[in-house]
């Protein structure tokens, strides 16, 4: 049901970036499908008193970003630090979070040119101000690494979830410490807040390459 209120506004949004020649990026991993997957009499096989129970699960098929590219490592990034941290960073196939990357920037930074940082901020930008108008937020940037062929992949997943009245209690009890945690923001906060953090965020984890060229100006991390 998120979809269906979610999908026009989508659709609308992504046939612009695809007509556009690639002259206006965008950073949203394409949604491919949405289906229901309907296991009939399941009750049966989980011995239940139910027997003719049918279990529906819901599915999204989202586009493969690392199609194609040999990614040596991979984050997911929210622009959170509340817990953000993959304690088995080493082990085979990690999915790395803000914190490892925080923690490894000092020493590895994700080095990229002035042109292709400045074109990522618009992409994210736009964006992400099309997510927060449609009242989204916990979406990630998803990054993979691709050391042989130098290449950086990112694309934003997981942007489906609007801030419900479920998301506002949970940022509320967050916010207040009576589950601990207290001092570091909740992941879940609003829609416009979410949009500034996580902007403010990516321009931190993405350095520049040391050039002579002119710092460009960045952009407003609150502007819609």
């Amino acid at each position: 049901s998120s979809f269906l209120v979610f999908a026009p506004s989508y659709f609308q949004y992504m046939s612009t970036k695809l007509t556009s020649g690639g002259k206006d990026p965008c950073c949203l991993a394409k949604i491919f499908g949405v289906y229901q997957l309907v296991i009939k009499n399941a009750g049966a096989a989980l011995n239940s008193t139910n027997a003719s129970k049918d279990i529906r699960i819901d599915l999204m098929v989202m586009e493969n970003i690392f199609y194609a590219k040999t990614i040596s490592r991979i984050y997911d990034l929210k622009g959170s630090i509340r817990s953000r941290y993959n304690a088995e960073p080493t082990a085979s196939n990690a999915v790395l979070l803000d914190e490892n990357l925080l923690e490894t920037l000092p020493a590895s930074p994700i080095l990229v040119r002035q042109e292709a940082r400045a074109k990522l901020e618009r992409a994210l930008w736009r964006d992400t101000a099309f997510l927060a108008h449609l009242g989204v937020m916990d979406y990630s940037l998803l990054v993979g690494i691709d050391e042989t062929n130098n290449d950086l992949v990112v694309g934003i997943i997981d942007y489906i979830r609007q801030y419900t009245w479920d998301k506002q209690l949970e940022t509320w009890v967050k916010s207040s410490g009576i589950l601990g945690g207290a001092g570091k923001v909740p992941t879940i906060i609003s829609p416009k807040q979410y949009m500034k953090r996580f902007r403010i965020a990516m321009m931190v984890y993405f350095t520049l390459v040391p050039s002579n060229e002119p710092l460009q100006e960045s952009l407003d991390p609150e502007a819609m």
